[in-house]
């Protein structure tokens, strides 16, 4: 295999997680970083590193144009260290406009390099109130109210931005609570929780043969059904690093 991707937050936890595996399988991985002193560690990690802000619509769509990927994952959000109490109000305003103009920018850049393939993050906790386990024809809370509001907004743009991208394969994960290696706590948590290296498969499988739409990516529990990742894309909540992807 020798198609290009390029991963938007490669220096994230998730994105941490993916590039050993998206090189096991083949792929060339471009990543972006908007810190310029992340590029070394993502060059020693295998990774054509790229610095571009995913705010700067015409840096990002000329970084794209002259990569030309096959697929673009974007795992990008701007959330606080071990996600501080105190400064989560502040992080939902952040998040939410790396989910709305972020996404746009990228979704716009992607179309105008002609990629075939796309995978984009979101969340499994926003959906409105309603029987339980949530799955993915139900709707999400749009009436919900302060800083959920701000949250469940950007959910809402994210999704609606990478559905109705034109000429590619586009693919929504829904992920639970990422726990795990270079997240906020090591343990399982919340009533979705997804360890990181699952939560990085699933962008994998989805690059691989996904068909295109939303997939809730989580544990199994009461919260939310997982059952049409498992179905459609083979995942498994149990999903790994493997050790070929370790050396």
């Amino acid at each position: 295999m020798s198609e290009k991707v390029f991963l938007a937050g490669a220096a994230g936890a998730v994105g941490t997680a993916l590039v050993p595996m998206l090189i096991e399988a083949g792929y060339t991985v471009y990543g972006s970083t908007r810190r310029a002193d992340r590029a070394g560690v993502l060059e020693a990690q295998g990774v054509h590193p790229v610095v571009v802000d995913v705010f700067d619509a015409a840096a990002l769509r000329a970084a794209l144009v002259r990569i030309a990927p096959w697929g673009v994952v974007h795992q990008l959000t701007d959330l606080p260290k071990d996600l501080d109490p105190a400064r989560m109000a502040e992080a939902a305003v952040l998040n939410a406009r790396v989910r709305t103009e972020g996404t746009r920018n990228l979704v716009a850049a992607a179309q105008a390099a002609g990629v075939r393939k796309l995978v984009a993050q979101s969340i499994v906790w926003a959906y409105a109130p309603g029987p339980r386990p949530f799955t993915e024809e139900q709707p999400l809370d749009t009436e919900a109210e302060g800083v959920r509001r701000t949250s469940v907004g950007g959910v809402v743009a994210l999704e609606q931005s990478v559905m109705t991208a034109q000429g590619m394969t586009a693919t929504v994960l829904r992920y639970g609570q990422i726990y795990g290696p270079n997240t906020s706590t090591e343990a399982p948590k919340g009533p979705s929780p997804l360890h990181v290296e699952a939560a990085a498969r699933a962008a994998l499988l989805a690059l691989q043969c996904s068909t295109g739409g939303i997939f809730n990516i989580a544990e199994d529990g009461a919260e939310a059904s997982s059952e049409k990742a498992k179905r459609v894309l083979g995942w498994r909540a149990d999903a790994r690093l493997s050790q070929g992807a370790l050396r």
